[in-house]
């Protein structure tokens, strides 16, 4: 061959003393190549006019007799090339890239992606379902389609570290962080004149960095052509602090070429008009909602129907994806404001009552900072003595405007704006005053802040006792970092036994992400937490039972907590939610009845929440102005919780009411209806059949290592031990790259036990280990594993030669004008039944017979002898191995058709065989009788 351009992907040469596969970005001037038993992470480039001896082709050696050795040996070398494949056949690309098997439901976006030219996608799935595997998916499966090489996510910052964790463990994704605190770094590396964006292929994106107008404008001339926006909705309204954010979301919707994938668990929470923004951004002609008649919003809807994909838990269930959430069961635990405590609460309510009396009569700048001081103190002493300390020696400085005052307000004692949650967890100011008073409540909070008695902390002690007695491993959530500390020190001296941690805003993320890691290891861990583990960390591979020790005034703020534990991964079947408040707490009442109550009903029946729409915390205000008043007029506020509300709490309800009924008209009218996981669910089994299944991964890995004389040690849940120090030092150097160099616990269930690592079929694990058994396998006669083998056994009636194979494809996509050539792999098998061949059995019925037991041994002379006669019988068989190629590459074609069908996508393809098909292994089934 004169032309080394005509090598297409998936041809054989041979090149530098070894074979190659020829991969699908070679040119004429520069072969990509890999290792005919190597992984994608060994292919090297080379340039064939600077070689020393010309590459020419190649073809693959068939077994010999004497690589024949037990049957065992013939099943682990079959496991070994289907669990190696990543670039399988079928519909999907990105299948044998991922880490994890994604359930039917999870599918569905995906599909909805892959009939778009451009894609512009709303995910809206409930809060722990998985948006961020489903927006992976779609990113993971352009890439390997070659249609994306460059790709963004924008998050807020606290959502940053977890992004870049899941886009490499699940999807093996490497990406780099871009946020305020890592840019200056990033860029100083870079040559001069380059941009972060154009440099680093994959990034995730802090919004609060890039809404900046010196950021933005870099980022909207470099940025990739694939953007995912997690928390989408904060980017969807127009007002003080969001403008930025909306105007960067439109300026990147308007190239009409970008792909934008958008998720939000709150799409429409009542608000028209951020709702009606955030589809524009899928097609400005969804802007028309807002004021098209019934026959245009009728047609608008049915269009929106192949961009927006929102599903709650209950949807879910309907689609039988039974397991994929533990059972949820929330309890409240109650206690009394006795002696000290109660005399203390008491005394800060008359103090408040004084304070918010003497802002009616002062200018709005003081009035405004002592009702600030006011609420300050009802939500810290709520919280904990010690936070109380914090708040009443913290002085409240004057020069702050009216603007600084609200927003101090909303980050730190209402938890943040509605949908935008605040992680700040310092106590906020109280003192605007030096006066007798004041200091007597330090003085009664500093002697309580170390007492023993604390009626709140003994009822959480209680309930604790009872989790962990149960065998529940708790999250303790704190409001503020000096209520942390002092509920871990007090729990530390109950649960001498127990491991307890406190992890605040004190702790950078990194710092905290270890903390929980390490933690989490432990036989009996017990974590306190402020919010800044709300959200960011996902906590449910470690904590089954989360117990809010203070009332949330944000009402979602109590739904992200309970999402860190019971969410999609959960191995455990119940998680526990608690509530922890005062019986006689008239704080707590209010908020428990007027709020958080009134969220939990429309969650129930709605099955999503919808944020109070109160950006100026009217609702809560009033609340509070209610207890004090009640205070002032002499009534008693600790005598339960039937009161009549006021009259702005009664108005601000009734827009949560209406926010409420908007919400659920537009859940129903949006409800995605039209594709079902039904569609795909025979695609993705095929695609297990073609790469392997969890069932194959655990036989293999077990397997492999016993043959390898490291056998794996069964341990008590199911998991097992892994110990490398017993194989070769080559693959103990392999293994240690890959971070299994040291001795461990592995699982293979998809709810590993604690402190087990999960092997999946892409995990390096297996990848290392197949690489070496079938690099063993191709350099001759191995004892490992075996290309060649008699077997006689009870399975079958008759002689049956079984020849394993492995065949590759070019695969060319047509979309959007464009063309892209593939290379597409896959195991298989042909079986002929009785001395003479006949038609032949294929595909699983042939390869299952490798799983035949054996019986008793077949003498050496016995076993050369067939195995000579089943390879002069393959040879004259040829033709029929070059027909089930060609069979396989229609197959292959009618997959991704069925797929096009079932999502209406546009494109063409066209499969095409790589001949001659590689024969890996000859393998002859004995009758017993014979």
């Amino acid at each position: 061959m004169s032309e080394v351009s005509e090598y297409l992907p998936g041809a054989l040469l041979h090149a530098r003393g070894r074979e190659w596969i020829v991969m699908p970005q070679s040119s004429g001037e520069v072969l990509h190549l890999r290792p005919l038993g190597g992984s994608d992470d060994d292919i090297v480039a080379l340039a064939p006019a600077l070689e020393a001896e010309a590459p020419r082709p190649a073809q693959f050696e068939w077994p010999k007799p004497a690589q024949s050795h037990n049957h065992n040996a013939s099943l682990l070398l079959r496991d070994a090339l289907q669990l190696k494949l990543r670039s399988g056949c079928g519909p999907f690309r990105s299948f044998g890239h991922i880490a994890f098997e994604p359930r039917a439901y999870q599918l569905v976006p995906l599909l909805m992606a892959l009939k778009q030219d451009v894609v512009r996608l709303l995910i809206a799935d409930d809060v722990g379902i998985g948006k961020t595997i489903e927006a992976g998916l779609i990113a993971r499966e352009m890439m390997d389609r070659g249609e994306i090489q460059r790709l963004t996510v924008l998050c807020p910052p606290h959502l940053v570290e977890q992004w870049q964790a899941e886009l490499l463990h699940r999807f093996h994704i490497a990406s780099v962080a871009v946020t305020a605190g890592s840019a200056r770094r990033l860029e100083r590396e870079l040559p001069h004149g380059v941009s972060i964006f154009s440099h680093h292929p994959v990034t995730v994106v802090s919004l609060d960095y890039i809404k900046s107008d010196r950021n933005r404008h870099e980022f909207l001339v470099q940025c990739p052509n694939f953007v995912i926006v997690d928390e989408a909705h904060i980017c969807s309204r127009v007002g003080q602090g969001r403008q930025q954010r909306y105007e960067l979301l439109s300026k990147l919707a308007e190239d009409a070429s970008r792909h934008l994938v958008l998720l939000t668990a709150t799409p429409h929470s009542g608000d028209d008009v951020a709702f009606n923004n955030l589809l524009a951004l899928l097609d400005p002609v969804f802007a028309q909602f807002a004021s098209a008649g019934d026959a245009t919003r009728k047609k608008l809807r049915e269009r929106l129907a192949d961009h927006l994909v929102q599903r709650r838990r209950q949807d879910i269930e309907e689609w039988r994806a039974g397991g994929a959430f533990p059972n949820r069961k929330k309890a409240e635990v109650t206690y009394r404001l006795t002696g000290d405590w109660g005399q203390l609460f008491d005394d800060v309510l008359d103090y408040c009552v004084g304070l918010s009396e003497r802002a009616e009569q002062e200018g709005e700048n003081k009035g405004r900072m002592m009702w600030y001081a006011t609420l300050a103190l009802l939500r810290c002493v709520a919280s904990s003595p010690a936070s109380a300390v914090n708040a009443l020696q913290t002085r409240l400085e004057g020069q702050l405007s009216l603007e600084e005052l609200d927003e101090a307000a909303k980050e730190r004692v209402f938890d943040g704006a509605a949908e935008e949650y605040s992680d700040d967890d310092l106590e906020p100011a109280a003192q605007v005053e030096d006066s007798e008073a004041l200091q007597r409540l330090i003085a009664s909070a500093h002697r309580l802040a170390g007492a023993e008695g604390d009626p709140k902390l003994a009822a959480l002690t209680k309930h604790i006792k009872g989790l962990l007695r149960d065998g529940f491993r708790p999250v303790v959530f704190c409001r503020y970092i000096a209520t942390a500390h002092y509920v871990c020190e007090h729990l530390r001296a109950a649960f001498g036994k127990a491991t307890i941690e406190a992890i605040t805003g004190e702790l950078t993320p990194e710092e905290r992400e270890a903390r929980v890691a390490e933690l989490g290891e432990a036989d009996q861990p017990i974590l306190v937490a402020t919010d800044c583990l709300s959200e960011g960390i996902n906590l449910q591979q470690w904590f089954t039972a989360v117990v809010h020790y203070d009332l949330a005034w944000n009402p979602t703020r109590h739904e992200q907590r309970e999402g860190r534990v019971d969410r999609f991964g959960q191995p455990a079947d119940e998680v526990r939610c608690t509530m922890l408040y005062g019986e006689d707490n008239p704080v707590d009442g209010f908020i428990l009845r007027v709020i958080l109550r009134k969220a939990e009903r429309i969650k129930e029946q709605l099955g999503v929440r919808v944020p109070v729409p109160d950006d100026q915390n009217r609702l809560t205000q009033a609340v509070l102005k209610a207890v004090l008043l009640q205070r002032r007029d002499g009534k008693s506020p600790q005598t339960g919780f039937d009161f009549e509300l006021p009259e702005e709490a009664r108005q601000a309800e009734a827009e949560w009411e209406d926010a409420w009924k908007r919400s659920d008209k537009s859940r129903t009218v949006f409800q995605q209806q039209r594709l079902k996981p039904e569609n795909v669910l025979p695609e993705w089994q095929q695609q297990l059949a073609v790469l392997g299944d969890q069932a194959s991964v655990e036989r293999f890995v077990r397997d492999a290592c016993s043959r390898l004389d490291s056998p794996l040690e069964p341990r008590p849940g199911g998991s097992y031990g892994f110990r490398p120090q017993h194989f070769g030092p080559e693959l103990r150097e392999r293994l240690q790259a890959e971070g299994f160099g040291e001795a461990c616990d592995i699982a293979f269930g998809d709810k590993a036990p604690r402190g087990a690592r999960w092997i999946h079929r892409s995990s390096p694990l297996v990848a290392v280990l197949a690489d070496a058994l079938i690099e063993a396998a191709l350099e001759g006669e191995s004892q490992l594993v075996a290309r060649a083998g008699v077997c006689r056994t009870r399975d079958v009636d008759v002689v049956t030669r079984i020849v394993l194979l492995r065949m590759r494809h070019q695969l060319r996509i047509t979309r959007g004008g464009q063309t892209r050539l593939l290379l597409a792999e896959e195991t298989g098998a042909l079986a002929w039944r009785g001395r003479k061949p006949g038609e032949p059995l294929e595909g699983q019925a042939a390869l299952a017979l490798l799983q035949a037991a054996p019986s008793s041994n077949v003498p050496d002379a016995k076993r050369e002898q067939e195995l000579t006669q089943a390879l002069d019988l393959l040879n004259d068989q040829r033709p029929v191995l070059e027909a089930h190629a060609r069979a396989r590459a229609e197959a292959l074609l009618a997959d991704h058709r069925r797929v096009r069908e079932a999502s209406e996508a546009t494109g063409r393809y066209a499969v095409d065989p790589c001949l001659p098909v590689d024969v890996m292994g000859v393998y002859v089934l004995l009758p017993e009788d014979l």
